[in-house]
Protein backbone atom coordinates (compact mmCIF):
# COMPACT_ATOMS: atom_id res chain seq x y z
CA UNK A 1 0.00 0.00 0.00
CA UNK A 2 1.57 3.37 -0.96
CA UNK A 3 1.27 6.24 1.44
CA UNK A 4 1.49 10.03 0.41
CA UNK A 5 3.16 13.15 1.81
CA UNK A 6 0.82 15.95 0.75
CA UNK A 7 0.86 20.16 0.77
CA UNK A 8 -2.55 21.57 1.01
CA UNK A 9 -2.93 25.37 -0.08
CA UNK A 10 -6.27 27.30 0.81
CA UNK A 11 -6.69 30.33 -1.16
CA UNK A 12 -8.89 31.72 1.56
CA UNK A 13 -6.08 31.39 4.31
CA UNK A 14 -3.12 31.70 1.90
CA UNK A 15 -1.47 29.26 4.14
CA UNK A 16 0.05 25.54 3.50
CA UNK A 17 -1.06 22.28 5.34
CA UNK A 18 1.74 19.65 5.44
CA UNK A 19 0.78 15.62 5.79
CA UNK A 20 0.47 12.11 5.18
CA UNK A 21 -2.08 9.39 4.61
CA UNK A 22 -2.74 6.31 2.74
CA UNK A 23 -5.57 7.57 1.27
CA UNK A 24 -4.87 11.33 -0.28
CA UNK A 25 -7.96 11.66 -2.42
CA UNK A 26 -10.33 10.50 1.24
CA UNK A 27 -7.77 12.96 3.02
CA UNK A 28 -8.64 15.95 0.89
CA UNK A 29 -12.47 15.52 1.41
CA UNK A 30 -12.19 15.32 5.24
CA UNK A 31 -9.40 18.58 5.53
CA UNK A 32 -12.59 20.03 3.55
CA UNK A 33 -15.34 19.46 5.66
CA UNK A 34 -15.32 22.33 7.95
CA UNK A 35 -14.60 20.69 11.37
CA UNK A 36 -11.53 21.79 14.46
CA UNK A 37 -7.98 21.88 13.65
CA UNK A 38 -6.14 24.29 11.08
CA UNK A 39 -7.97 23.43 8.02
CA UNK A 40 -11.42 23.09 9.68
CA UNK A 41 -12.38 26.34 9.07
CA UNK A 42 -12.10 26.55 5.37
CA UNK A 43 -12.79 24.41 2.76
CA UNK A 44 -10.72 25.05 -0.21
CA UNK A 45 -8.07 23.45 0.23
CA UNK A 46 -6.50 21.52 -2.55
CA UNK A 47 -3.42 20.09 -3.25
CA UNK A 48 -0.21 21.50 -4.60
CA UNK A 49 2.71 18.94 -3.85
CA UNK A 50 2.06 15.36 -3.55
CA UNK A 51 5.16 12.50 -3.00
CA UNK A 52 4.54 8.91 -3.14
CA UNK A 53 6.51 6.22 -0.69
CA UNK A 54 6.52 2.36 -0.28
CA UNK A 55 6.43 2.68 3.47
CA UNK A 56 4.49 4.40 6.31
CA UNK A 57 7.92 5.22 8.20
CA UNK A 58 9.17 6.81 4.86
CA UNK A 59 6.06 8.65 4.35
CA UNK A 60 6.59 10.34 8.23
CA UNK A 61 10.00 10.96 7.96
CA UNK A 62 9.86 12.84 4.91
CA UNK A 63 6.59 14.98 6.36
CA UNK A 64 8.93 15.70 9.19
CA UNK A 65 11.19 16.89 7.15
CA UNK A 66 9.23 19.18 5.27
CA UNK A 67 7.76 20.59 8.39
CA UNK A 68 10.99 21.08 10.41
CA UNK A 69 11.70 23.85 7.80
CA UNK A 70 9.05 25.99 8.97
CA UNK A 71 9.99 28.29 6.07
CA UNK A 72 7.05 29.38 3.70
CA UNK A 73 9.88 30.18 1.24
CA UNK A 74 11.41 26.43 1.33
CA UNK A 75 7.98 25.20 0.39
CA UNK A 76 7.67 27.25 -2.27
CA UNK A 77 10.64 26.26 -3.41
CA UNK A 78 9.49 22.88 -3.11
CA UNK A 79 6.29 23.37 -5.08
CA UNK A 80 8.33 25.31 -7.77
CA UNK A 81 11.06 22.45 -8.40
CA UNK A 82 8.13 20.06 -9.16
Amino acid sequence: MPFFVYILYSPTKDKFYIGFTSDLEERVIRHNQKSKGFTGNTDDWIIAHSETYNSKPEALAREKQIKSWKSRIKIQELLNDN
